[in-house]
C-alpha cells in the first residue's frame, strides 16, 4: 500500500509540472526496490489526474463544450469559449494519431534510462530558453487554430519518455507568444482529452486482461493522484507568473544528472 501511495503522489506531482513524470517513475522504484505496479494501477493514476484537472477547470469543462454545440447550431454563444474548445480539440489530433501509430514502438524502443536522461535535459534547456522569450498574450482563448495545431504537434513529442507533456506544450506556447499563465492554462486544458483518451485505451486493455485487480490499491491510487495533481495545478497557476520556468528547468537538469549517474 505504501508504494502505491508514494507512486500515486509522484504521478500527481509530475503529471502537470513540466519536470517529466517518466524520469521520476523510473528513479523512485529503482531507489526503493519496488516492483512494477502493473497496468491497472497506471489506469488508476491517469484517472486520478483526470479528475483533478476536470474539477479544477470545471467552469471550462462545462462552458466550452456548450459553446461549441451552440456555435454548431448557430445559436447565441460565447465566441471565446467556442474558439478555445476548437483550439484544444485541434491540438489533441496530432497526439492522438501519434499515440495510435507509435505508442507500442516507443514503449519498446525508447524506454532506456539514459535516453530519458537526455530528453529530460534537452527539453529542460528548451523550456528555459522559451521562458526567456515569452510573449504577452494573456488569454489562451486568443490562440489561433494554426498555433494551436503547432502546440498539438509539440504535444505528440511527449510520447517520448523524458519529454514531459506539460513541459513541451508550455514551451511551444511560450515560443508562440503566450504569457506564462496562458501557456500553463492551455497546457492543462489540453491534458483533458489526452488523458481521457489514454485512460480509455488503458481501461480497454485492463478489461481484456485476466490478471487479478487489487481494488484497494486502485482506490488509494486514484485518491492520492487526484489530490496531489489538484494541489500542483493550483500552486503552479498561482506562482508561475512570478517565478517563471527557470526553477523547473534547473530541476530537470538535476534530474537528468541523477539519471545519468544512476544508470551509467
Amino acid at each position: 500500500m505504501l508504494s502505491a501511495i508514494v507512486l500515486a503522489v509522484v504521478q500527481g506531482l509530475t503529471e502537470f509540472w513540466p519536470i517529466s513524470s517518466s524520469g521520476h517513475l523510473i528513479l523512485v522504484p529503482r531507489f526503493m526496490g519496488w516492483a512494477d505496479q502493473g497496468l491497472a494501477f497506471d489506469v488508476a493514476l491517469h484517472f486520478g489526474t483526470l479528475l483533478a484537472v476536470m474539477v479544477y477547470f470545471r467552469r471550462e469543462v462545462l462552458a466550452v463544450p456548450r459553446a461549441m454545440l451552440l456555435q454548431a447550431l448557430r445559436w447565441p454563444h460565447r465566441e471565446a469559449d467556442a474558439r478555445l474548445g476548437w483550439a484544444v480539440a485541434l491540438a489533441t489530433v496530432p497526439a492522438g494519431i501519434a499515440g495510435l501509430l507509435f505508442k507500442d514502438i516507443v514503449e519498446a524502443e525508447f524506454r532506456a534510462p539514459l535516453l530519458i536522461a537526455g530528453t529530460t535535459a534537452f527539453y529542460g534547456v528548451l523550456l528555459w530558453v522559451a521562458d526567456s522569450r515569452r510573449g504577452a498574450v494573456n488569454d489562451e482563448r486568443d490562440l489561433s487554430l494554426g498555433k494551436a495545431l503547432v502546440v498539438g504537434c509539440a504535444q505528440a513529442l511527449a510520447l517520448i519518455p523524458g519529454t514531459s507533456r506539460s513541459g513541451i506544450t508550455i514551451t511551444a506556447s511560450l515560443f508562440l507568444g503566450l504569457s506564462r499563465e496562458a501557456a500553463t492554462r492551455f497546457s492543462f486544458l489540453m491534458s483533458i482529452p489526452v488523458i481521457l483518451l489514454a485512460s480509455m485505451l488503458e481501461g480497454y486493455h485492463l478489461t481484456t486482461t485476466t490478471e487479478p485487480v487489487a481494488w484497494n490499491l486502485l482506490g488509494a491510487g486514484v485518491l492520492a493522484a487526484a489530490l496531489t495533481a489538484y494541489f500542483c495545478i493550483a500552486v503552479m497557476l498561482r506562482v508561475v507568473g512570478r517565478i517563471g520556468m527557470a526553477p523547473f528547468a534547473i530541476y530537470r537538469l538535476l534530474l537528468a544528472t541523477a539519471l545519468f549517474v544512476t544508470f551509467s
